[in-house]
């Protein structure tokens, strides 16, 4: 029996579109080449984006 496909691992954009001064989604926390690529990540890499913006967000202070 084949190995069960993984489904992609959604965006994690909130239609909050709007980049600082450092060029961070101030919704996401990704970066323009982080948007750019996304759709084309593998899930390893977009589980790797979504690491990075959480560290983003907790250095912003935008986690509790």
């Amino acid at each position: 029996m084949p190995e069960p496909v993984e489904k992609p691992i959604a965006s994690p954009c909130v239609s909050i579109c709007a980049l600082d001064e450092d060029n961070i989604c101030i919704g996401c926390q990704r970066n323009v080449d982080e948007i750019i690529r996304w759709s084309r990540l593998n899930n390893n890499e977009r589980r790797e984006v979504l690491q990075r913006c959480h560290e983003r967000a907790r250095e912003r202070g935008q986690l509790l």
